[in-house]
């Protein structure tokens, strides 16, 4: 039965054709063979069995006569109507059995391999038009229709996903504005004292020169944090725009590269960072370039609240490049929307020296390759990211 609901629409049609016409074929020949005994009975009403008594004498019983017809004067109403009934079924009970097999056909095909994968499909339809994508297109026969549903729910699929990936851009374009109010009035509020402290002293001449030059080189550095804020903000305009350029690369080569940039940033913090490759020998085809940027924002991330050391594993698993990295630090106070938020600080004092994009650049570069960014606490404690990247 699974055989026969999972084959393909021309066969299923050629089937029930074959069925509904053989059945035509048998009910015909019965009807025939019905009218025909029906027609014989009455006609033998009108039979002068006088004229045929020498010939049953002659050659006895077993001799077979085909019985004449009885013109239409001789039959009464009646019979005359039953026996050009008998003649009409006889001549079209095939067309008429075959026309109804048809139509029986075509409207059982159509019943049990098109109505629920139509509606389905309508259903669907009618969803997305009311912007719903909330819902699957699920339709089990393994023919056409079901490959047809399976591809409309791929499409509904991808369709929720750039719909949540839209709304997801409006809460962080939301998110980004009151960051930017936020960290933008920090050094210029400093910056505003200071000039309204000198103006005050340096007016009354009583204001040392000494002092003069720590308020300028502190307004110097608030300068320099606008610099870099407005750089970062230069490189989140082109995060979206920013094309994919993969090339295959060895995992053995691609880990000394890592293993070189881990040893650089743990060393200036005076961090233990410990590179470990999974796969001895296996080729990846990704962005060298922007798998290096992510890796470096981890491990930035790892060595600014790791206490003692940092682990980080390379690995290619199921068609994706596998970065983790994990410290023991105290891990992730928040939830992960939160942490890959623009300008998301752990603490207060972070926004002094960083802007809090790294994290929220690694998951926008992770998802633009095909991967994404999870971002949970190691049972031991510390924070664990891994960073997935689709690896051809």
């Amino acid at each position: 039965m699974e055989k026969i609901r999972n084959l393909s629409l021309k066969k299923t049609i050629l089937l029930y054709f074959v069925i509904s016409l053989t059945a035509a074929f048998l009910l015909s020949g019965f009807t025939v063979h019905f009218a025909r005994n029906m027609q014989n009975k009455i006609w033998e009403k009108y039979i002068d069995y006088a004229d045929y008594t020498d010939v049953f004498q002659q050659y006895g019983k077993k001799y077979e006569i085909e019985i004449s017809r009885p013109n239409q004067s001789q039959m009464n109403r009646l019979d005359y109507h039953l026996s050009e009934m008998c003649d009409f079924m006889e001549t079209y009970s095939v067309l008429i059995f075959s026309i109804v097999g048809s139509v029986a056909a075509v409207f059982f095909f159509y019943k049990n391999k098109l109505k629920t994968p139509l509606q389905e499909l309508k259903d669907a339809s009618q969803m997305i038009a009311d912007n719903e994508l909330d819902f699957h297109v699920s339709y089990e026969n393994k023919d056409e229709m079901g490959t047809l549903c399976k591809e409309f729910e791929m499409m509904r699929s991808d369709l929720a996903d750039n719909n949540r990936k839209m709304w997801r851009m409006i809460d962080d374009e939301k998110a980004l504005r009151n960051a930017i109010a936020h960290d933008i009035r920090s050094p210029l509020s400093i910056l505003r004292g200071y000039q309204e402290m000198l103006l005050e002293f340096v007016s009354a001449e009583s204001i040392k020169t000494e002092d003069v030059i720590d308020i300028l080189q502190t307004g110097m550095y608030q300068i320099d944090r606008i610099e870099h804020f407005t750089e970062n903000m230069r490189k989140m305009s082109h995060l979206e725009q920013r094309e994919l350029q993969c090339s295959e690369i060895e995992l053995s080569e691609l880990t000394k590269k890592i293993e070189a940039e881990a040893a650089m940033l743990s060393k200036k913090e005076s961090k233990l960072c410990k590179v470990e490759r999974v796969q001895e020998q296996n080729i990846v085809k990704v962005d060298e370039e922007l798998v290096m940027e992510v890796t470096d924002n981890l491990l930035e991330n790892a060595v600014r609240y790791a206490q003692k050391s940092i682990a980080l594993q390379i690995k290619k698993k199921d068609g994706f490049l596998i970065i983790s990295v994990e410290d023991d630090g105290i891990g992730f106070v928040d939830t992960e929307e939160k942490v890959t938020e623009p300008f998301y600080h752990k603490n207060p004092q972070d926004d002094l020296k960083h802007f809090g994009l790294g994290m929220y650049i690694s998951r926008i570069f992770c998802e633009k390759h095909g991967g994404n960014l999870k971002i949970y606490n190691a049972r031991q404690g510390g924070a664990h990211v891994e960073a997935l990247f689709k690896a051809e």
